[in-house]
């Protein structure tokens, strides 16, 4: 495979001081502005995400992703008003001077330059962008990848150290404007794109991606893969055989739904059974 990167080290390692990382989700309350808020205080929604982080962080997952996944149904990049970004920074800061582990951010949908922004206020190491490159249909509607611009903000903020994690053939949506282009094609162009970090995902949250999109993924790149859905204690151990780490969230959750609470039993028995893989 000829190389399109010149990434000599591996952020999963430099970020997380392990070769395969597990990495716990917080899924905001929907803020001030986003059509299910219902007017609580603001404590509350912070302290909502507190809990969660901490259930995470004490069953032994090595870092966490925020992201505001109860701003239903989500808004494109260009309509995300400027409190998300508050909202977002102040958790953020909360959680990372609660729990001194490693952080991400993912401002949905695809919204990568305010994701920059509130891991440099909130000292996150890395974001997640779900369409880097490339274009597709979404439930939000066309969505392109915004790596260009993205970058150039990047580097107005002087802030090269955050990573970006990027999805391939991401979730909730359709990818018929790229089919004359395999998947390998695609996962690519996310290397090329300066991306850090490559993750393959299921066909909606909670849904697994499976093990040969998972190989065929990881063959097209020597960046660390990671799985971002469906991830469980039944999965965990055949996936980190495959990839450099997960990102986990419903199957972490009381009921195994995205929207209820983290179950500090789950997360533990989630540890658990990844601990063979881990070694």
């Amino acid at each position: 495979m000829q190389e399109i990167s010149d990434k000599t080290s591996s952020a999963i390692r430099e970020i997380f001081g392990t070769d395969k990382a597990l990495i716990g989700m917080i899924h905001c309350p929907a803020f001030p502005g986003a059509p299910r808020y219902r007017g609580e205080e603001m404590n509350a929604i912070y302290d909502a995400c507190m809990r969660d982080a901490e259930a995470l962080i004490e069953g032994g997952m090595h870092g966490l992703i925020i992201e505001n996944h109860g701003d239903i149904p989500f808004s494109k990049p260009e309509d995300i008003g400027p409190e998300t970004a508050a909202f977002m920074s102040v958790i953020t800061d909360r959680i990372a001077r609660a729990v001194g582990v490693p952080l991400g951010i993912n401002v949905l949908a695809n919204a990568p330059i305010p994701s920059f922004a509130i891991a440099m206020a909130g000292g996150a190491k890395f974001i997640r962008v779900n369409q880097w490159a490339n274009a597709y249909v979404a439930n939000e509607g066309f969505m392109e990848g915004r790596a260009a611009e993205a970058m150039r903000y990047r580097s107005m903020l002087r802030a090269e150290h955050i990573r970006v994690f990027a999805d391939s053939h991401v979730k909730h949506g359709a990818h018929a404007i790229t089919a004359d282009r395999t998947i390998q094609e695609l996962t690519r162009d996310l290397a090329f794109f300066d991306a850090d970090a490559v993750i393959a995902t299921g066909q909606r949250t909670g849904s697994t991606a499976s093990i040969e999109e998972i190989e065929e993924i990881g063959a097209a790149t020597q960046l660390p893969l990671l799985v971002g859905s469906g991830v469980s204690k039944e999965n965990i151990v055949e996936i980190l055989k495959r990839t450099n780490g997960v990102i986990v969230a419903s199957s972490l959750k009381h009921g195994g739904v995205w929207w209820s609470p983290v179950d500090i039993e789950r997360v533990k028995a989630f540890v658990a059974a990844a601990a063979p893989a881990l070694k």
